[in-house]
């Protein structure tokens, strides 16, 4: 059972010239880069352990439940070793489960075969996550294009669409095409929003995205990933420790002894 922690408004707000702060909403606008495909996504019963380096057997999951719909942005909370990352890994298919099901629209991630789960991955999840996973040997346009190129759009499609989102989010050309170890961890970051969400997708897991950043940098990050959810419509859920982002979001879980509530 979840608990409604509030609803806020997320909207744009930032305006400026030449390298400008990023606004509210990344710049997303619904005619970009095609329509998303929309779904629903329910969990029932999840149950996962694992092997401690002893050999002894450690319950993360122990049948965890819950539903939710496009259009919406969900917080998990819950202590540090709770198991938020372990559920957002079974929901975007990087793990599999022990136990229980998980429906995304007609889509059985439990059942899926690792090709089907690959697909589905590259084509319908936008995963973002604390650390970035960027890769360091690559632009931050270079980054961001990944994605479509995996999906075999063209050099110059994926590259063009990379610029316009880093633009849109504050970055300029100078900064597109630096690498990004030379970044600030606030540049690594948008730079990682842009990457999950260039290709559009309808279910977007985010694992403390907020967590490295400053106050302002992180709440104007938070907000865009809402945001997000909001205008495609999509579904969005994001673990966190932060009170302050989960108030941003449609509705809290708190993850306590392997169970949501």
């Amino acid at each position: 059972m979840s608990k409604v922690q509030g609803t806020k408004s997320v909207t744009a707000a930032a305006e400026g010239s030449g390298n400008r702060e990023a606004s509210a909403d990344f710049g997303l606008r619904t005619s970009d880069f095609g329509a998303t495909q929309v779904f629903g996504l329910s969990a029932k019963d999840l149950r996962k352990s694992f092997l401690s380096p002893a050999g002894e057997k450690i319950e993360v999951l122990r049948g965890a439940s819950f539903s939710a719909k496009a259009g919406e942005a969900v917080a998990i909370m819950g202590a540090s070793g709770a198991g938020k990352s372990t559920l957002l890994h079974l929901l975007g298919g990087l793990e599999a489960t022990d136990h229980g099901t998980i429906l995304a629209g007609d889509f059985a991630i439990d059942r899926a075969r690792p090709t089907e789960l690959a697909r589905f991955r590259n084509e319908r999840v936008g995963f973002i996550f604390q650390f970035h996973h960027l890769l360091p040997d690559l632009t931050a346009a270079e980054n961001v294009s990944l994605p479509l190129r995996i999906t075999r759009a063209s050099q110059r499609e994926a590259m063009g669409k990379a610029m316009q989102l880093l633009g849109e989010v504050g970055l300029d050309k100078r900064v597109a095409a630096s690498l990004v170890g030379h970044l600030s961890g606030g540049e690594q970051q948008r730079v990682a929003v842009c990457r999950a969400l260039i290709t559009r997708p309808a279910l977007v897991l985010a694992d403390e995205p907020t967590g490295n950043l400053d106050t302002t940098t992180g709440e104007e990050i938070a907000r865009a990933i809402v945001s997000y959810a909001r205008k495609r419509p999509a579904l969005v859920i994001i673990a966190t420790h932060n009170l302050a982002l989960a108030e941003v979001c449609d509705r809290t879980l708190i993850l306590s002894n392997g169970r949501l509530r």
